[in-house]
């Protein structure tokens, strides 16, 4: 990791380690995560049938040139085995090492021809990095070629400091997610490149409750059309969405605006673990919410 990643080790009376930098959790765990018999029971128990394993967050950016590659390369082989231990049951997202470009367009060449994988999982900075930075150009255009879905988790912000409350999970998360999808928008990413699915982690953080004001920014100022034909909102309703963010009016919010073939359960599993009955109990028709479990995904990763 870099130089100056200290992390202290937290033990809590519920069986949790946590990992602390800066007075915030950079990441948790509990020893069954490690355990995938014990994670298959839990899918049984919740009428489970497949899962996507994706290295969320961190990623692989804290570590820096070949070391980054090299875990890339890690997590996607041994992802790789757990899919081919239990083909009936878990599919792979795989990683890119962002930082380094070249790289990254073979280890896509990797994951598509030799590991099988069925998308990849983008975090929402590389490193303090912005998504719609020009350097990403090339993965932009090769991801858009191969009609790859993406999945993107949030990364902590930029420059998180001294912390309490958790905030940067609790809302870190959410403005880096919505901060890195208006930037793709306005950009022009999915307006040059419109032809992957782009899966958003939590619902879409905050960006569909912000659509108007994108809009508002179309509208006024000429650096928010300046590389896009058309209002933010149009570029919005053509991504996915997570159910992950738990919240039953939030996800009505997702229905009513992109409609239910653009909302995919996510359980957050193990870290959540969410089962169907939120999907299940909401006012919506059941050929929606079938939909939303399952056909939509089978559609999306060609399951």
């Amino acid at each position: 990791m870099l130089k100056d990643m200290v992390l202290q080790v937290e033990k809590t009376p519920s069986g949790q380690t946590l990992l602390r930098k800066d007075g915030y959790t950079y990441m948790w765990w509990r020893e069954a995560f490690f355990d995938i018999d014990q994670r298959l029971r839990v899918m049984d128990s919740q009428g489970i049938d497949m899962r996507a394993l994706s290295l969320s967050s961190p990623s692989v950016y804290d570590w820096s040139g070949l070391r980054q590659v090299e875990m890339a390369q890690y997590m996607n082989d041994v992802t790789t085995k757990m899919v081919q231990s239990h083909p009936d049951r878990f599919f792979g997202l795989g990683t890119l090492p962002l930082s380094d470009i070249e790289a990254s367009l073979i280890e896509l060449d990797r994951l598509t021809l030799e590991l099988g994988m069925k998308g990849v999982m983008i975090g929402s900075n590389v490193a303090g990095m912005q998504l719609n930075h020009e350097r990403f150009e090339p993965i932009w255009a090769k991801i858009d070629a191969l009609k790859l879905p993406v999945f993107e988790h949030p990364m902590f912000p930029p420059n998180v400091g001294k912390e309490e409350f958790e905030l940067p999970l609790r809302l870190g998360f959410v403005f880096d997610t919505t901060t890195c999808a208006t930037r793709l928008i306005y950009s022009g990413v999915f307006e040059r490149y419109p032809n992957f699915p782009y899966i958003m982690a939590h619902t879409g953080g905050a960006l569909l409750m912000l659509l108007k004001r994108l809009d508002n920014g179309y509208e006024l100022f000429p650096d928010c059309r300046q590389y896009i034909k058309k209002p933010p909102s149009e570029y919005a309703k053509q991504l996915y969405y997570d159910t992950a963010s738990f919240y039953a009016p939030s996800i009505m919010m997702a229905h009513e605006i992109v409609g239910p073939d653009r909302i995919l359960f996510g359980s957050d599993e193990p870290l959540i673990g969410a089962d169907t009955s939120l999907i299940e109990g909401l006012p919506i028709p059941q050929s929606h919410k079938t939909k939303i479990l399952g056909e939509n995904a089978a559609r999306l990763f060609g399951l």
